[in-house]
């Protein structure tokens, strides 16, 4: 059993990034089963969600003549535009109905801003605009953070990076994430986590 001390952080297990969603990641609704049987070991668990209001800057539809997955440059550097998802109270918004996080004491919901992306449940895309979420995590006594959701290459990669920034001790749990994996962003994000000190480890470890 992970200590007291360590949280869980369940990062965007939403409709539009599973299966038939906007966004979708190739096999994301499977990781919720593994996801469900993780929970319950954890004392302190955390959820966020993407939560883009309607015409957000990360939206190729915001930029006329842009389709997903150009670049642009915004104001706090490079922009990968993605189809619109995850939308303030929308279906694709809600979190897959098959995920049992009831024990969560936090939700997080993050991409809120209109002109600023946030991949990371800790920090928003312009690197200056905190959540909240590391000085919650603290006064909680945790000293440690297991990452686990959607997407490995994205979201998780950026939670478990500045997550080791704030000062815990991160591990990834591999089996509990599934990629985008767009031009190699899954590798650079492996390189970049281990490069951080960030552990990559399994469900089996924990169950």
């Amino acid at each position: 059993m992970p200590s007291p001390a360590t949280a869980l952080i369940v990062v965007d297990v939403q409709n539009d990034f599973c299966p038939g969603g906007a966004l979708a990641v190739g096999g994301g609704h499977a990781i919720v089963p593994v996801i469900n049987a993780l929970v319950p070991r954890y004392e302190q668990v955390v959820v966020t969600q993407d939560w883009h209001p309607e015409g957000h800057a990360s939206f190729a539809s915001a930029h006329p003549g842009r389709e997903p997955f150009d670049t642009t440059d915004m104001p706090y550097g490079p922009q990968v535009l993605w189809p619109d998802h995850c939308v303030q109270g929308t279906p694709g918004a809600e979190l897959h109905p098959d995920l049992r996080v009831t024990s969560a004491q936090m939700i997080i919901r993050k991409g809120w801003h209109q002109g600023v992306d946030s991949y990371s449940a800790f920090r928003e895309a312009d690197r200056e605009t905190l959540t909240g979420l590391a000085g919650y995590l603290r006064e909680r006594g945790v000293e440690e953070v297991h990452v686990v959701g959607l997407a490995t290459d994205y979201c998780v990669a950026w939670t478990a990076l500045d997550a080791a920034g704030a000062g815990f001790r991160v591990s990834v749990i591999e089996d509990a994430c599934r990629a985008i994996d767009i031009s190699g962003s899954l590798e650079r994000a492996w390189a970049d986590m281990t490069a951080a000190g960030i552990k990559r480890t399994t469900s089996g470890t924990v169950l």
